[in-house]
């Protein structure tokens, strides 16, 4: 497994930092996350620093971070027992996250910062590490529509970029006239990604299961990738023909093998989004799994803010380049639609240690 490449990379641990990261979002929400700065002696003696970032979504959970502190996180170890280390310590010192899997998110945000950390102690790259190579990216841009929901903003993207694909998030007010626009206004093939959002619960982006909605957006986009629908007694039907189950992808369940392996039949697409896995050993795991198996697989984003955007872009690149990645540099997700917006595929950078994108 490609984590045993990484397992015993040491990393020397001196000071811990954090910062909070605060910026508006175009889906209409104020996006906070936290960057964690692990620093200690690199290797020609100089200090050198590894960043990752805690994507939880609950504001409160970040400003407690910057009242509470984290443990005592200092020291030597290994990757693997870095890892390992988390396990025993609380990293919510001060109250418990608003929902479980944040702590997956946490713990993501310091096994990154690590990993970086340690392969700039040893003067090497993820790339390296890891015994793959960098490639150019392809990315789709994900959008909301609005609410009540137009096609403004397809309009004004695909002015910017003429060739840009999508990543979109049908909701029930989506109607016959609506899709008919999205052709209209940008191609029915140009939609990669139908992200049902059926598979989250007690959040702001939870779906309910529609049966109409359903029919609507698989008859009217038949190429594009279905993510997490709710399976029901009235929407499982539609999911019996095999040409419509080989088009679903499954992002919100997934936190490990496990998880995979639990899923409704064995999958023809994975999202992933690697803190929701939580260590590296596990999102590791996971990638071998799909690779074994033949499912396929890109990159998702939770509106990074800092370090964060640039590894599950590098990650990308090295696993999965060519999926419909969710992936886009962060200036797709500011409100309003500026010029010179990044085209799709991303190039990689020129090599350089650490686990960065640049």
């Amino acid at each position: 497994m490609e984590y045993d490449r990484i397992a015993e990379l040491p990393v020397a641990i001196d000071e811990v930092s954090t910062e909070r990261l605060e910026r508006e979002t175009s889906s209409e929400f104020t996006r906070v996350t936290t960057e964690f700065a692990l620093s200690g002696p690199g290797p020609d003696g100089e200090r050198v620093v590894g960043r990752g970032e805690d994507v939880t979504y609950e504001a409160a959970d970040h400003d407690a971070l910057v009242e509470s502190g984290l443990p005592d996180l200092t020291g030597e170890y290994t990757i693997d027992s870095f890892s390992a280390n988390l396990e025993s310590v609380d990293c919510f010192p001060s109250k418990p996250p608003e929902r479980e899997v944040f702590r997956n998110y946490r713990r993501w945000g310091l096994e990154s910062a690590a990993l970086d950390l340690a392969l700039r102690q040893s003067a090497t790259d993820l790339g390296s590490a890891l015994g793959r190579s960098a490639d150019p990216v392809r990315f789709v841009a994900s959008t909301r529509l609005g609410e009540p929901p137009t096609t403004d903003r397809l309009e004004s993207l695909r002015g910017t970029v003429s060739d840009l694909e999508f990543k979109l998030d049908p909701i029930p007010a989506w109607d016959d006239d609506l899709v008919a626009a999205i052709d209209d206004t940008v191609g029915a093939e140009t939609v990669r990604i139908l992200d049902l959002k059926g598979q989250y619960e007690g959040t702001d982006v939870d779906v309910p299961a529609d049966p109409a909605l359903y029919e609507r957006v698989l008859g009217a986009f038949p190429e594009a990738v279905v993510e997490d629908p709710a399976l029901t007694d009235e929407t499982r039907p539609l999911f019996d023909d095999p040409a419509v189950r080989s088009r679903v992808s499954w992002d919100a369940p997934i936190h490990g093998v496990a998880d995979v392996e639990t899923l409704p039949w064995e999958p023809d697409w994975l999202n992933i989004k690697p803190s929701r896995f939580g260590s590296l050993e596990s999102l590791l795991e996971t990638l071998a799994y799909c690779d074994e198996r033949d499912i396929r697989l890109y990159g998702g984003g939770q509106f990074e803010l800092g370090v964060g955007r640039g590894q599950i872009q590098l990650l990308a690149s090295l696993c999965y380049p060519d999926g419909p990645n969710d992936v886009a540099p962060r200036a797709y997700n500011d409100p309003a639609v500026g010029g010179g917006l990044p085209e799709s595929p991303l190039e990689p950078p020129a090599a350089r240690d650490g686990f960065r994108w640049s």
